[in-house]
């Protein structure tokens, strides 16, 4: 996986814009939850790109961008969770979900 790092409000339209050509992939990460850490490393491990297809994954620091992740939740309409995926897909948040319900086969099950 290649992810993006988000560390910039600016970069939550420009995910926005995105989606509209390819779906986003949001990774919020709490980098002292291990959960979290668990959630992070089992989303890499199953991570296929032939069935991502060309999904963009970006990545978010919770801890230390909070204001991002609340940006988040406000543009897209979702309830803040730790840790928690969206995928975004023309323009809005068409998934989510946190803990141990982030699934790479449910994220592909998803696409549109």
């Amino acid at each position: 996986m290649n992810w993006q790092t988000i560390n910039d409000e600016l970069q939550v339209e420009e995910i926005k814009q995105k989606s509209f050509e390819h779906p986003v992939l949001v990774f919020k990460h709490s980098t002292t939850c291990s959960i979290s850490a668990a959630s992070l490393s089992r989303i890499e491990r199953a991570w296929d790109t032939d069935k991502a297809k060309n999904i963009e994954p970006f990545y978010l620091d919770l801890l230390r961008y909070r204001s991002i992740s609340n940006k988040l939740a406000k543009d897209f309409d979702i309830e803040h969770q730790s840790p928690q995926v969206l995928l975004i897909q023309n323009g809005e948040c068409t998934y989510d979900a946190s803990h141990f319900d982030i699934r790479f086969d449910e994220i592909v099950s998803q696409l549109a």
